[in-house]
């Protein structure tokens, strides 16, 4: 890739950007807009479901492909393909006239969604290659996710109650065709200097054990965590698994060589994502469970009760990212794990629902701690990896937010289902949610624990060893808490 100018760098960098946008502005709106969903198109809350887990299964099963691909055939060729096909399947999801058809429509956006963050991503990596500048537009492209979260439940609402339900999706429309005009003319092609082989085995396998185990989550909480569906899924995740280990080290050439993981900082990384996006989302479902079925709000006033939680996110993400730049990723991963497990004692030990102050104590202590994970996530992930594989690296990141947050809803709502009865008094909720903010407790305190593991110089030296096994001994350099000019201390 030629050398860009920093304003040149800077345009690339909102392009990306706009990808993300609409690709998180599209699942908050896509909550608010449900209820009304349903009740046009009398839709049980299975087909609701549905709705959303179609567009899951599809994404996480194709993440790493399209990471992969993009590192191989062009990144910027991959993008723009992504950018047609989400903006398509979003004019046919605003046309959909029964919920099949929407589900399938769902499905035509994932593919063109998985083709979108990860291939950014690497983009990103591959425009900012000083590690300070890359830090702070990971941090940028995380606050992002927050300007989502602030503005997805009331774009939403705005919408819903003024124009309907279909035009949730008209938003994506203008924003996806001008990022695939921009990305047309302004962002340079890049693809990894040795051309990789495609993987179908190993990609089969990927499709087959995210498919099934993401199936047995989201099913088991209805089916029964012991029914011979919920099992069979299970066991057939496992086995992909255990072929997925067996085949990929036997490839010249793997979809995802499995000495990254030799690394601790790319290995903490996928731990830290599932663990964070695990609790945030329990946390957001439990909330709207909360704040609508008990305290009685409509989705637009539930979405200004979670403001403080989004507003924080916004700006701690840039925040964590100049931190990373300067500090390492260490200082962000503490505090956000400290916040986040706050966060979860708050409401589980000390019942911050039935306290409008405790309550928003604890959204603002779980949106500083989501606003600075998400930096130390992706900035780790792709650091200590060669550029040449940048794309896979980064799309292990998101199939691991993928993860976690499918994980933390299917789980949490099965505690929460078990625990609430028929009735919906505040005093009955709040015992049924407490196994739950336990859990999310843990998230919290699983980021603090492996962050702190997996951040060290111990863990700067694993990721240089096993970029020198990659073959690339001269990785880009993690900045540790002692160095702020990205040299390796040691």
């Amino acid at each position: 890739m030629p050398e860009l100018s920093h304003r040149h760098r800077i345009l690339v960098l909102a392009i990306c950007c706009m990808s993300l946008l609409i690709v998180s502005l599209d699942n908050t709106i896509l909550n608010v807009a449900l209820p009304s969903l349903r009740r046009e198109m009398d839709a049980s809350v299975a087909g609701m479901q549905w709705v959303i887990d179609a567009y899951t299964l599809v994404l996480a099963s194709l993440l790493m492909l399209a990471g992969s691909v993009a590192d191989r055939v062009g990144r910027r060729k991959v993008f723009m393909i992504g950018l047609v096909f989400f903006t398509l399947g979003s004019l046919l999801c605003s046309l959909a006239q029964n919920l099949e058809s929407l589900v399938a429509f769902r499905m035509v956006q994932a593919v063109g969604g998985s083709m979108l963050n990860p291939v950014a991503m690497s983009i990103i990596t591959n425009t900012f290659t000083d590690p300070r500048e890359r830090a702070r537009a990971i941090g940028v492209w995380g606050g992002v996710v927050g300007i989502s979260m602030a503005a997805g439940p009331l774009v939403g609402g705005l919408l819903v109650d003024g124009v309907g339900w279909r035009s949730i999706f008209w938003v994506n429309l203008p924003v996806g065709l001008a990022a695939l005009l921009l990305t047309w003319r302004y962002v340079p092609e890049s693809r990894a200097p040795k051309a990789r082989r495609f993987d179908p085995v190993g990609q089969l396998l990927v499709v087959v054990l995210l498919g099934s185990l993401t199936y047995a989550i989201i099913e088991a909480p209805v089916a029964g965590w012991t029914s011979p569906l919920i099992l069979t899924f299970a066991v057939v995740a496992a086995l992909a698994l255990a072929a997925l280990l067996r085949h990929e080290p036997r490839r010249a050439e793997p979809l995802i060589d499995l000495r990254f993981f030799h690394s601790l900082p790319f290995s903490g990384a996928t731990v830290i994502a599932v663990s964070a996006f695990a609790a945030l989302g329990g946390f957001l479902f439990v909330n709207t469970l909360y704040l609508q079925d008990v305290r009685g709000l409509s989705a637009l006033h539930a979405g200004l009760y979670m403001l403080p939680m989004a507003g924080l996110t916004l700006v701690c993400a840039p925040l964590s990212g100049r931190l990373v730049a300067a500090y390492g990723p260490r200082p962000s991963l503490l505090a956000a794990g400290t916040t986040m497990t706050a966060s979860g004692v708050l409401f589980a030990a000390f019942e911050a629902e039935t306290s409008t102050s405790l309550l928003f104590t604890g959204y603002v202590l779980f949106g500083l701690g989501f606003g600075l994970v998400n930096a130390p996530i992706t900035n780790t992930a792709v650091s200590g990896m060669p550029r040449a594989q940048a794309g896979v690296a980064a799309a292990v990141a998101s199939t691991s937010r993928q993860i976690g947050q499918t994980l933390g809803v299917a789980v949490i709502g099965a505690v929460l289902a078990a625990g609430v009865s028929a009735s919906s008094h505040t005093e009955g909720f709040v015992d049924a949610s407490r196994p739950a903010w336990w859990i999310i407790a843990g998230c919290g305190l699983c980021v603090l624990v492996v962050g702190a593991l997996t951040s060290g110089r111990r863990a700067r030296e694993s990721a240089r060893r096993t970029a020198e096994r990659l073959g690339e001994p001269e990785i880009d350099r993690i900045p540790s808490r002692k160095d702020g000019q990205g040299r390796r201390t040691r």
